[in-house]
């Protein structure tokens, strides 16, 4: 199973900053590999800027699910339309804002 880091309020990912029902993401920071629930916990407890995923890795698993604790690709990320495809979860789709800060579009 994936370790996530950072702040953490419950088992399913959400953290101090982001605990709707639906913030139940992880993603892995290129930059470092670790898996956090967002920018703001990366920040917190990391010393290094965060490097964006470039378009040519979106097929690599950095995104976890915090229900299913299934590990989805970029893509598959980017393309479920809000919803784990292994277990149906929804996932907050405010998630889209911070998109920047993560993947190349």
């Amino acid at each position: 199973m994936c370790k996530v880091k950072g702040p953490i309020v419950d088992d399913q990912t959400r953290c101090v900053h982001y605990h709707s029902e639906t913030d139940i993401i992880a993603i892995k920071f290129k930059c470092c590999g670790h898996y956090y629930p967002c920018y703001q916990c990366h920040n917190e407890c990391e010393d290094h800027e965060i490097e964006v995923w470039p378009e040519e890795e979106f097929h690599r698993k950095a995104i976890l699910c915090g229900v299913c604790k299934t590990e989805l690709t970029i893509e598959q990320y980017k393309n479920c339309d809000h919803t784990c495809p292994d277990c149906s979860s929804l996932f907050n789709e405010g998630c889209l804002l911070h998109s920047h800060i993560y993947f190349q579009k």
